[in-house]
This record gives structure tokens, C-alpha cells and sequence, in this order.
């Protein structure tokens, strides 16, 4: 199983190099980051300070958004970095909820994601691409050129459109039923759409917090750090119950059911700990959705999320243990799920 750490980028941006570098030193191959322009700082800058200063680490956006840059703009950037730093990078890209909304405007639709997704490949892995028209390629690209495109997506449309184009699926929760029911239904479109669904990569990302013990106290902290990931994924599951219905057959109510008491949500406090917006997230909720407890519960946890067929662990790391956590994994976590 491949380890990832998320994180925003906030600033300074050598706390960011300085988090990333120490996850590598403990055996994490992945580094994700937000991308909403208005709230954090620019990330593909950061990107190229993060693959400098490491050796291994595959960076990319949980994600990029088809609204905010313009596509050949997108693929141009990541082309660049694989050009300097080789094929190190990947295109996570979604609706862009933050990113968009913070501007003041709508996500995007899942047809302009499908369009830019095929744009964004072809260019950044130096292909060919038609711009409304215009069918331009990069003359710089050198041969071998990769770029891996995932997408990020819970309902039904989203999972089945994953399947059937994305490089690899995002799951923003690491609960194990909606987990087995979200990769089986990406896995299912791919097989549909005559794919090898093993080349789909799935990728589970949520808060992860490491406790001394399974005490009351220590399980009680460890959950107020991560309750503000229960209101991220409501904005998005709040979508989906605008559009499906609150009882609907399309989307399933283990996911639905928790954001009844949902009355707000201020995008300020987006991914913080001290979200005051996300009190209506219960306990069970945090407990489903997060990893959360002593070493042996993360460990116990991943093995069953393995065995749903994730291949890689992506440890949103927006709390007040974040070196704790890094090097929890990599002393206990990671080397007892790989050797």
C-alpha cells in the first residue's frame, strides 16, 4: 500500500516542504495538497520546492478544479515539473467545492471535468489536444512524458464516470461500507467500458490522528481535531441530496444520514480543526470516516481497507500532531502494512 500526506498551503510555505520531506523520510511516497487559490497560497509553486527537496515523492492537488486555470495552462504546469523533476506528478481534479464556491461560483459539471480530464492527459503526457477548435500539442514535452489523472467523487454519475476515464479514484473517507460500495461501483464501470479495472488506482484520503491509548480522553481529543472532515464531506453530500433526494436508491443513506442537522457551513474554516461549523457532525461519523486511535487500530483499519482493494493510505494531516502522526507511520503504521 502506497502512504500519501495531504495538506493546505498555508503559510509559511517551508512548513509545508519541511511536512512533506519529513513524510518521505518515513517512507510516504505520496504529497498531496489543497488547491483553492483565495484561501491558500499557490500550490504548484510550492510543488516545485517540495520535489527539490526530496527524492521520491509524487506530489499533485486533492484537487485541482477545471474552472480556476485554464486546461492547456493546468497541463502546461504539471509538464513542466515532470520535465525538471521526472514523471512525479499526478492530477487530482474534481467539481473544485472550495476553490469555486470561495470565488463565487458553481462547481463544474462532470462533462466539463470529462473534457478537461482527456485535455489535461493528452497535453501533459505530450499528445495532442483540441481547444474548442484549436488542436495544439507542447513541442517541448520530451518522449516519456506521464501524467496520471484521478478524480475525486461520491455520487453515482461521478463514480461510474470515474471508472470509465479517470486514472485512478479519489474517496474522500475511509469508512469500510461506503468504501466497498464506492470502489465497486468504479471498478464495475470500468469492466463495463472494457478497461482492466486493476488500472484504476484507488486512492482512500481522511484525517488521521495517533493516541497514546484507546482512553476516553485520548479517543475524545483525537476526534475534535478531526470533526472538521465530517463537514467537508457534507458540502459535498449535501449536493448530492439536492439532486438525488434524502431517501434515495442512487446514493446510499450510510452516507446521507448525518448531515440532517447541517444548517451552514463558512468556507473560512475550511479543513481546520477549529471549524465552528461542524458541531453537528457525530462521534460515530468521525469514528466511520477518520483513523482515529493507538497503532494497532490504524493498522487494523488499513488492512481492512486494503483488502477493499485501496492502493494507497492519503493522511489528511490538519491537526495539532502533525509531526506526531508522520512519524507514528513511520515507525509503526507503515512498515506493519509493507514489511
Amino acid at each position: 500500500m502506497d502512504f500519501g500526506l495531504v495538506l493546505q498551503t498555508d503559510p509559511p510555505a517551508s512548513r509545508v516542504i519541511e511536512l512533506m520531506k519529513r513524510a518521505e523520510d518515513n517512507g510516504f511516497t505520496y504529497g498531496w495538497t489543497f488547491d483553492s487559490a483565495v484561501l491558500w497560497q499557490e500550490p504548484f509553486v510550492i510543488y516545485s520546492q517540495i520535489l527539490s527537496s526530496t527524492t521520491r515523492l509524487t506530489v499533485g492537488p486533492m484537487v485541482t478544479n477545471p474552472g480556476t486555470r485554464t486546461w492547456e495552462v493546468t497541463a502546461s504546469t504539471f509538464a513542466t515539473l515532470n520535465d525538471m523533476f521526472g514523471n512525479r506528478t499526478v492530477c487530482g481534479i474534481g467539481r473544485g467545492d472550495s476553490a469555486m464556491r470561495v470565488a463565487g461560483r458553481k462547481p463544474n459539471t462532470l462533462a466539463r471535468i470529462s473534457e478537461a480530464m482527456k485535455v489535461i492527459r493528452s497535453l501533459g503526457s505530450g499528445g495532442e489536444a483540441d481547444l474548442g477548435g484549436t488542436v495544439i500539442r507542447f513541442p517541448w514535452i520530451k518522449e516519456g512524458a506521464e501524467l496520471p489523472v484521478w478524480m475525486a467523487a461520491y455520487g453515482p454519475k461521478a463514480l461510474k464516470m470515474t471508472g470509465e476515464e479517470a486514472d485512478g479514484f479519489i474517496l474522500q473517507l475511509s469508512d469500510l461500507y461506503l468504501t466497498e460500495y464506492m470502489v465497486k461501483a468504479v471498478k464495475d464501470a470500468a469492466v463495463a467500458a472494457g478497461r482492466d479495472p486493476s488500472e484504476v488506482k484507488i486512492c482512500v484520503a481522511a484525517p488521521a490522528y495517533v493516541t497514546e491509548d484507546d482512553s476516553p480522553e485520548a479517543l475524545a481529543h483525537a476526534r475534535e481535531q478531526c470533526r472538521w472532515f465530517g463537514g467537508m464531506v457534507g458540502n459535498h453530500v449535501a449536493d448530492l441530496v439536492s439532486k438525488y433526494g434524502e431517501h434515495s436508491a442512487a446514493v446510499p443513506e450510510e452516507l446521507t444520514d448525518y448531515i440532517k442537522a447541517r444548517e451552514g457551513y463558512d468556507y473560512s474554516h475550511h479543513g481546520r480543526a477549529d471549524n465552528p461549523d461542524t458541531q453537528f457532525v457525530p462521534d460515530e461519523i468521525v469514528d466511520r470516516f477518520c483513523v482515529i486511535g493507538t497503532p494497532e487500530a490504524h493498522i487494523e483499519k488499513l488492512n481492512a481497507l486494503r483488502a477493499l482493494g485501496v492502493d494507497q493510505f492519503a493522511v489528511y494531516d490538519m491537526h495539532d500532531a502533525q509531526e506526531r502522526v508522520i512519524d507514528a507511520y513511520g515507525s509503526t503504521v507503515i512498515p506493519a502494512l509493507n514489511g
